[in-house]
């Protein structure tokens, strides 16, 4: 746990201090910033209070009493529920203003892990509770070198196998065998255990009207097969198999023919130039020293999106915060989903991907920003026109 770091960024917040509640291994932010994993179930509450100044405290249950044991600070007991109020409130003694890993209005839900009875509880006790999302994500979401390392490795890796899975494509159409959206899917995932690298999930590989869905994910079973004439989206993400490795996740599409369709074109154009405004949104606020919030990004490509007339087929959120999780706990791109007001800080990487969905095909067009302590850069290649699969 880094105590002194945490402490250091309570009084920048100015407040008194960070309250970690966990009942049945709810929290799993809590556990990561604090840097343990319980030996044993969770199957009592515990409290863990790292005050801006002073040594922690902790409130456990009688009979899980050495839970928090490998954290430093005072222990105290409790069996019963008064008991356990009464010590609560000598616990928070010194605080008036306390986070805990709360969202007003459950705005930013990726921090919300704390259930409203305990913040009433709390709040009883004449605290205010106020949400812990900017500390988590100075915490959860800056890379350091080695992250940042893994990150550009992993990219050049990713690349390089996207580039292989359009070629996979254009082969198998030329030599007339037949192909579909899991073959393809299949054939990066072995690519990606070729190359040591690991994923949880995907990839995305859809055909005109799955490209309309955001998150179609092809089965063995019932996908489409890849013909001349057909549109492709492909979405891939993974990281190094390495402990601490950062994710690296794109989106590019192609099309099967010599020759991009009318209307596909556009709309390509469209994303590209949506993804291009948020990208230059975020350039100009580091290159003023501005502040910039994540919904400041979701504005910028959204707003040139909706000047092209495609506003409402624009159905989720610009970008996500990306580290050792593919969506990770720092600022996302959004005021769509969410009004994200968290600041978009240094050393934190995030994804930019816009995208226009129409009945019969999609386009998404996703690139990954990491900021450095000076300026913004893209961290992998970036796809200018749609690509010709032939």
């Amino acid at each position: 746990m880094k105590l002194e770091q945490i402490q250091s960024e309570l009084r920048r917040q100015k407040l008194d201090g960070w309250l970690f509640f966990d009942h049945h291994h709810r929290d799993p932010l809590a556990y990561r910033v604090l840097g343990f994993q319980p030996s044993q179930h969770v199957t009592r509450r515990w409290y863990y209070l790292i005050p801006a100044r002073g040594a922690p405290n902790k409130l456990v249950h009688r009979i899980e009493s050495k839970m928090l044991d490998s954290l430093p600070g005072d222990t105290t007991v409790y069996s019963s529920w008064g008991e356990q109020t009464s010590e609560l409130k000598k616990l928070l003694g010194g605080c008036k203003r306390a986070a805990m890993q709360y969202s007003p209005d459950c705005a930013i839900p990726y921090v919300s892990m704390v259930d409203a009875g305990t913040v009433e509880l709390i709040r009883s006790m004449g605290i205010d509770v106020v949400t812990s999302a900017e500390l988590i994500q100075f915490f959860e979401a800056r890379l350091d070198q080695e992250g940042l390392e893994s990150h550009l490795a992993a990219g050049r890796l990713v690349d390089q196998v996207r580039a292989e899975a359009f070629a996979f494509i254009g082969e198998c159409l030329r030599a007339g065998r037949t192909i579909s959206e899991w073959d393809v899917a299949e054939f990066v995932r072995r690519r990606f255990e070729a190359e040591q690298l690991y994923t949880e999930s995907g990839p995305i590989v859809a055909v005109n009207e799955h490209a309309a869905d955001p998150h179609y994910e092809p089965q063995a079973s019932g996908s489409s097969p890849i013909r001349a004439g057909d549109l492709v989206l492909l979405d891939m993400w993974a990281k190094l198999k390495t402990p601490g490795a950062v994710y690296y996740d794109i989106t590019w599409t192609g099309y099967c023919g010599n020759t991009v369709p009318g209307e596909i074109a556009h709309v390509f154009e469209v994303v590209r130039d949506a993804r291009d405004a948020a990208i230059q949104r975020v350039q100009d606020a580091f290159a003023q020293g501005a502040t910039l919030c994540g919904y400041e990004v979701d504005d910028a490509a959204r707003e040139s999106i909706r000047a092209a007339g495609f506003g409402d087929r624009f159905v989720h959120r610009t970008g996500h915060s990306i580290a050792v999780e593919v969506h990770g706990n720092g600022a996302n791109m959004d005021n769509l989903e969410t009004h994200d007001t968290r600041v978009v800080i240094p050393w934190s990487c995030f994804s930019i991907e816009p995208g226009v969905y129409l009945d019969h095909f999609g386009i998404r067009s996703e690139i990954n920003i990491f900021i450095d302590d000076k300026q913004p850069r893209v961290t992998g290649a970036i796809q200018r026109e749609m690509l010709l699969i032939r």
